[in-house]
């Protein structure tokens, strides 16, 4: 038999949107927690959003994550709605939404009012701004809170506009610091019995990240304020070069990684010349050592430059897209692309588990559930209505 799951037995109602919800939700699922996902009846405005699959389906948001959920439909803005919340809520541990205060559906979701149905539940509600202060109200996406945090405006090229990181890092990051917050409520209850309010925001984990790189702490004590740098790293050495077949990136940090690196390069002057003696000096004065480390790499190629660099034990890596990341041997081991088969549309890459736990590892057992596929088993078995309330209120749009 399987090993038992670290959430199993936890159960989840998941009525979040987009990506910071709904990956957290997928966090858990993958750790053995029954997640419910509960979308409107015609389904959830994130299916619009792409990419889609070559049938129409959105790839990210109706399949990748929602894997491992189940699916049930319910309209909030029904008022009938609320006889199946009062049945629904005492059923489940945790609950999950992402609506801003001030909404309907938040209204609906009222932390205070589902604690007098369930004192134990987690009620964990991400946002854009958190549940209180003067933009609480306002909606965010991660691109906003990339720019309102600061991040935007030093990333990119000096003199270039303010540029956004590519991958949705706030989004996600939220999403997992919004599993971490359940994980951490679910161990007080298991102390004390009692449930509590999660509250956490796409502004406050972007600022949380600026603020622990320091960037805040320059600003007050130094008065500085930092600069786009490129590709170069802060207080250390490090560039993207271009080798005679790709681009390669250098890191380099630390006294013993830079002699080692100079050796590499047959420039044991490097090593001793005071301008690049610790590592701020070789960052404000990055100008003039990559002239040097380009002229090397040029004459290289990637394989050639990674295998040297390797061997001298200076951190490199080659710039790749997904062509080249797909069969990577390590992605491979890690089990980090796994191919699962999702009904009506075939073979569709997720990403694997990245937290490996020995004893309670996680996986994915199921793919993306339609929209009220399991409405039966849920409205029916696990709340105990006939089947003909269940087709009154799917014939009243309720579910």
């Amino acid at each position: 038999m399987p090993p038992e799951k670290a959430l199993q037995g936890i159960r989840v109602l998941d009525f979040s949107r987009y990506i910071a919800g709904p990956y957290c939700c997928m966090l858990l699922a993958d750790m053995g927690a029954e997640v419910i996902r509960v979308e409107p009846p015609r389904g959830a405005e994130d299916r619009n959003l792409g990419p889609f699959s070559p049938d129409g389906q959105a790839l990210v948001y109706g399949f990748i994550l929602q894997r491992n959920k189940k699916n049930i439909t319910l309209n909030l803005r029904d008022p009938a709605s609320s006889e199946l919340l009062q049945r629904l809520i005492p059923k489940a541990d945790i609950l999950v939404h992402n609506f801003p205060p001030g909404t309907e559906e938040a209204m609906v979701l009222d932390y205070n009012s589902l604690t007098q149905l369930n004192p134990a539940l987690i009620e964990v509600i991400i946002t854009g701004f958190g549940q209180y202060g003067p933009y609480a109200e306002r909606t965010c996406f991660d691109s906003i809170a990339q720019a309102m945090s600061g991040a935007m405006s030093y990333t990119g090229f000096p003199g270039s506009p303010p540029t956004r990181a590519g991958v949705q890092y706030v989004d996600f990051s939220t999403g997992l610091s919004a599993a971490l917050g359940t994980t951490l409520a679910l161990l007080h209850r298991q102390r004390s019995g009692k449930g509590q309010l999660v509250d956490v925001s796409l502004f406050d984990v972007a600022l949380s990240f600026v603020a622990a790189a320091g960037v805040a702490a320059e600003y007050k004590l130094l008065e500085h304020v930092r600069p786009q740098v490129g590709n170069n790293s802060f207080y250390a050495y490090a560039n993207s070069f271009r080798a005679k077949d790709g681009w390669v990136m250098i890191n380099v940090v630390g006294n013993s990684a830079w002699h080692r690196f100079c050796r590499a390069l047959g420039r044991d002057d490097l090593a001793s010349d005071p301008r690049f003696k610790d590592n701020l000096s070789r960052y404000l004065n990055r100008d003039e050592i990559h002239p040097t480390v380009a002229d090397w790499v040029k004459q290289k190629t990637v394989e050639e430059v990674t295998r040297i660099l390797e061997a001298a034990r200076v951190p490199c890596g080659p710039i790749r897209d997904m062509v080249d990341i797909y069969h990577d041997p390590q992605v491979t081991a890690r089990e980090m692309l796994v191919e699962v088969v999702q009904p009506g549309t075939g073979i569709v890459p997720m990403p694997g588990i990245a937290i490996k736990l020995s004893a309670t590892p996680g996986s994915i057992d199921s793919p993306a559930a339609s929209p009220g596929e399991h409405n039966l088993e849920i409205y029916h078995h696990l709340l105990g209505l006939s089947e003909e309330q269940i087709t009154d209120y799917r014939d009243r749009g309720v579910i």
